[in-house]
């Protein structure tokens, strides 16, 4: 019966030990995409804003051709 439990204790264990280890690996993968994402946004607002640095030059450009005419 002993070692019947003890087996029992050590399968516990080893479920424990190998959640933990899903657990860690699976909030790194998280950590990881949201580093990714984070950058992507990053660069995504970059792009939008020199966007719109040449949306308003083009607009001061074009009201100076209609100021001109």
């Amino acid at each position: 019966m002993d070692k019947n439990i003890g087996e029992q204790l050590n399968k516990a264990y080893e479920a424990y030990r190998q959640a933990c280890m899903d657990r860690d690996h699976a909030v790194k993968e998280l950590q990881q995409k949201t580093e990714n994402y984070t950058q992507q946004i990053r660069e995504q607002q970059e792009k939008i804003e020199l966007q719109n640095s040449i949306i308003a030059k083009l607009k001061s450009q074009l009201a100076a051709l209609n100021a001109n005419r």
